[in-house]
């Protein structure tokens, strides 16, 4: 790659990009006759992936990334997570009416071939079939015309006689008249090795490679993505479509948008596919949710779903929702899947997201061109927000099925953390953003909320999240910078606080043989009425003592807070932490609670117009380009 080229400034432009964007970028692309929508997987990117999320095989057989090779006898089909067609999207969302299934078949003496489809109950039915005693190429045919609400295509083969080889498995239909250019926008900070590998996956893949036109490696850390061996290694077969940019650390927010400005500065027809650096990448994803973006009826923001990477048959969720009211988002959509085993089930029924997380969503260039970057709100709730500002403005949101990344499991995060702050004060600043935020329902729900962490002992929680409403209170010039002295605010104060501090689990700062485990019973029927109960006990030091070991499982509020020195097992299941009644820290906070609540109760309304207000100069190219500095590096050239 030319670094020379990566790096180069332009002229100073309202539309000019920071850097020079590759050539294959700034135009549309001729469609070829047909457009492929998917193609046939049958294993995975990593030996951690079971082979079954692609193909369920019966007999003996030999698998390949896109072959699959059945000795006498045996049977396989593509009912699976990756092997389905998702039809029920494809004909809700798309101008797709029919879809054909080309494969080459290399035939011993004779196989049966079928295409079979469900309905929103499972219910299977054969929709074209085809008996082979010959090799060579094979093409069936389904209509797309009985989806609506629920169903998928898939593929059964059986090996009648003698071996079955099948490759070149791919699912077209009749392509557009033209294809949009399309770039890879990944952000990341101090994961240089996780980022290298996922950049090398999107290498891996020519199909792919040739399918996009830009990856913007946009790196925040100290830690370079450019130094890793690996990196470096694939460097060269990207040629001219790879570009590494390194900013301040503006968190997702400030680096997803810059991947957004750079492409739509380079082309306004352009899309982009923001994808964490932390994932392992499925580059089939990437054809897939390509080429449902290119095919929808309109401009629509199309996401992939997210599989557990320490548990990679299951997904996290099938779609999601924003309750704005709750201050809640990651709320499944009713009928959805969530948490659940993806070699036991399918889901059958379409459901309609709200908005995508970015681990890996395409954004359609109208979207941008329409609505403009996102707000610089540095971490958490980014996603969601653009999402809803999206919808707002007639774009909708597709999570598709059978395309999707694993992503860390976010139960293996403990929810005592610093991200709590952003999480805080931006689930304010999008709830003010997009619906009349209700004051007293707000503060009671939030005054619950930290009574229970009070309760159990988690006081630098407490002070973390009291911090998130004070800054939020603190109106739009919160934001000015990004969120840079906010991640430092919050990170370091938490020091403070002993609880947040996390032990080796066979060196605690107790002896271990004082430590008595103690599990929870069910949970209370009035949990009011309990947790009012616990206060007082708290605050009269009517507690169990003795130091009490408590794991994860059996981490509630209503269970901790029986006893005053406790050692809880933290999320990440990679030490404990060591909570300690102290009634003065939490008289403190109690204070600092009524103050900080009763001001959110009464200043609200006004914050909400100061938040809206702000919107157009806080996602504009001019406010990221000074948060980047590039706008001071235009006036130095």
């Amino acid at each position: 790659m030319d670094q020379s080229a990566t790096q180069a400034v332009t002229e100073t432009n309202d539309r000019a990009p920071a850097v020079v964007a590759p050539a294959s970028l700034r135009s549309d692309h001729r469609a070829p006759d047909r457009l492929v929508l998917q193609r046939g997987i049958f294993t995975g990117p990593s030996a951690k992936v079971s082979d079954e999320l692609y193909a369920v095989v019966k007999g003996r057989a030999h698998r390949e990334r896109q072959v699959l090779r059945l000795e006498k006898g045996a049977a396989a089909h593509t009912n699976t997570y990756f092997g389905r067609f998702a039809a029920s999207y494809w004909q809700r969302w798309t101008t797709v009416t029919e879809v054909r299934v080309a494969m080459v078949l290399d035939v011993t003496k004779k196989a049966r071939i079928r295409l079979v489809a469900s309905d929103i109950a499972g219910h299977r039915r054969i929709i074209d079939t085809a008996q082979v005693t010959e090799s060579g190429p094979l093409t069936l045919t389904a209509p797309l015309d009985q989806y609506v609400d629920g169903g998928a295509i898939w593929l059964e083969f059986d090996a009648i006689g003698g071996d079955l080889g099948i490759t070149e498995v791919s699912w077209t239909t009749a392509a557009p008249d033209h294809i949009r250019p399309v770039a890879i926008a990944i952000c990341t900070f101090n994961r240089a090795e996780d980022c290298a590998h996922t950049v090398a996956a999107l290498a891996s893949d020519e199909v792919v490679l040739g399918a996009i036109d830009a990856v913007y490696v946009v790196d925040q850390g100290t830690d370079l993505v450019q130094d890793r061996p690996l990196y470096q290694e694939v460097v060269p077969v990207f040629g001219d479509k790879l570009r590494y940019l390194r900013q301040p650390n503006l968190g997702g927010a400030g680096g997803f948008t810059r991947g957004l400005y750079e492409v739509s500065a380079a082309n306004e027809h352009a899309d982009v596919i923001l994808m964490d650096d932390d994932i392992l990448c499925e580059p089939e994803t990437v054809l897939r949710l390509n080429a449902f973006a290119n095919m929808t009826v309109e401009p629509t923001l199309v996401g992939a779903q997210m599989l557990f990477l320490l548990n990679p048959d299951y997904l996290n969720v099938g779609a999601e929702e924003v309750h704005l009211q709750q201050l809640r988002h990651g709320q499944k959509v009713p009928k959805a899947l969530r948490n659940t085993s993806m070699l036991k089930r399918n889901q059958e029924r379409r459901v309609d997201a709200g908005y995508n997380a970015w681990w890996t969503c395409l954004i359609p260039a109208e979207v941008v061109a329409e609505i403009g970057l996102p707000v610089p709100i540095f971490f958490q709730w980014d996603d969601v927000e653009y999402g809803i500002r999206a919808r707002e403005n007639g774009f909708v949101t597709v999570t598709l099925p059978n395309a999707a990344v694993w992503h860390a499991d976010f139960y293996w995060k403990d929810y005592d953390d610093w991200a709590r702050y952003f999480s805080t004060r931006n689930s304010l600043i999008v709830g003010s953003l997009h619906t009349d935020l209700d004051g007293k329902a707000i503060t009671r729900k939030l005054f619950r909320e930290l009574a229970e962490q009070l309760v159990a002992m988690q006081y630098g929680l407490v002070h973390t999240t009291l911090q998130g409403i004070e800054d939020f209170l603190k109106g739009p010039k919160v934001l000015q910078d990004g969120g840079i002295a906010a991640l430092a605010a919050a990170r370091g104060s938490r020091a403070d606080y002993p609880e947040t501090i996390k032990h080796p689990a066979a060196t605690p700062p107790v002896r271990s043989g004082d430590i008595q485990l103690r599990r929870a019973t069910g949970e209370p029927s009035r949990p009011l009425l309990v947790l009012i109960k616990r206060a007082v006990n708290q605050w009269f030091g009517r507690t169990q003592h003795g130091v009490i070991g408590v794991t994860r499982e059996d981490a509630y509020w209503w269970h901790v807070s029986l006893f005053d020195h406790v050692v809880v097992t933290d999320a990440s299941q990679s030490g404990v932490r060591v909570r300690q009644r102290d009634k003065a820290r939490a008289r403190q906070l109690l204070r600092r609670t009524i103050h900080v609540l009763r001001r959110l109760r009464n200043e609200l309304p006004a914050l909400q117009r100061e938040y809206r207000a702000a919107v157009p100069e806080l996602t504009s190219r001019a406010n990221w380009e000074r948060l980047y500095g590039i706008a001071n590096a235009k006036q130095d050239s």
